[in-house]
């Protein structure tokens, strides 16, 4: 059958990329939404997450200021995860077996939420193949309790749940019940609140030191500022701001190899869609960054990327 050989939008994948580009057979990241908005308190909405995300994702420049042409490593996008009216716990073994299946390609998985109840899944499968795994959380909660509304798993335990697969430290955090405060007393972790963060003005060594070889980043957007990202089931005042995040993650990437990532929580706002784009562009930062590791920039099995513009796809909108 012949093809249309009329002009069409860009493709409905993140970054909006043409084939040559999106293809699994090439791409070096893969991207994985998953629409699952069901243990969420306060403000709900992450069930939408990804579908923003991706469409804000078909609306930016694709050369990344730091990292260069991120597109040209690949990313291909699958299908959006089907949630399961079972619970978080059942949900997190279905983000499993999906983030498990692409770390058997050999790509790098990309889950795009949803709540942040998913990344129990995601860092399962990822310490299964990965036995020396540790996690950076960015986040504006602690996450550790261990049970909430009755569920072990929770988006409010997440990080006691990651905590029992392996090591994490979490920056950004400035929020946390009783329970998760005496629990935190009587078994520290590498934690930094806002405050303390700042305190190493850009020394991110004790961060860094606190993380194993190989990370998965799970970066909850309420970590930054909600004068930023006000888009989140629970805004917490006093967060990080955009580049006190991605100079944190730069410094990971550039000593760590990060084999998985997840970006959370985003809940949108009708109308409003700078949250959106930047849980686009801190996603595209991520996956420059991880297959980008020492600095150079992203480039498809046997391609060199070129320096400049040359090349690139132009303006989105």
């Amino acid at each position: 059958m012949k093809r249309p050989d009329w002009p069409t939008g860009l493709p409905l994948n993140f970054g909006g990329l043409e084939t040559e580009h999106a293809a699994l057979e090439t791409a070096r990241a893969v991207v994985l939404p998953v629409p699952y908005d069901f243990s969420t308190t306060y403000q709900s909405g992450t069930r939408s997450g990804p579908r923003a995300i991706l469409e804000a994702s078909r609306n930016m420049e694709l050369w990344d200021e730091e990292v260069g042409p991120t597109y040209r490593g690949g990313i291909h996008t699958l299908p959006e995860l089907e949630p399961t009216a079972a619970g978080p716990e059942a949900m997190a073994e279905r983000v499993e077996r999906a983030v498990g299946w692409i770390l058997d390609q050999g790509r790098l998985p990309v889950v795009l939420g949803g709540e942040h109840s998913l990344t129990a899944g995601a860092v399962r499968a990822a310490r299964q193949r990965h036995r020396g795994l540790s996690v950076l959380q960015l986040d504006a909660h602690a996450d550790m309790r261990d049970r909430y509304l009755d569920s072990p798993y929770s988006h409010a335990c997440v990080m006691r749940r990651v905590r029992e697969l392996c090591p994490a430290a979490s920056v950004g955090i400035r929020s946390m019940s009783e329970e998760e405060h005496e629990h935190l007393e009587r078994h520290p972790v590498p934690l930094w609140s806002v405050r303390a963060f700042r305190a190493l003005r850009g020394d991110f060594r004790p961060v860094i030191e606190a993380l194993t070889d190989e990370v998965f980043v799970t970066f909850d957007l309420d970590a930054l500022d909600p004068s930023l990202v006000p888009a989140t089931g629970t805004p917490e005042p006093g967060g990080l701001d955009w580049y006190e995040a991605v100079d944190l993650l730069a410094a990971v990437a550039k000593s760590r190899r990060i084999v998985g990532l997840d970006v959370v929580e985003l809940a949108p706002i009708p109308g409003q869609v700078a949250s959106d784009f930047l849980a686009a562009r801190l996603a595209y930062r991520l996956i420059g960054l991880a297959l980008a590791r020492g600095g150079e920039a992203p480039a498809a099995a046997g391609e060199r990327a070129a320096p400049g513009l040359a090349g690139s796809p132009g303006r989105r909108g």
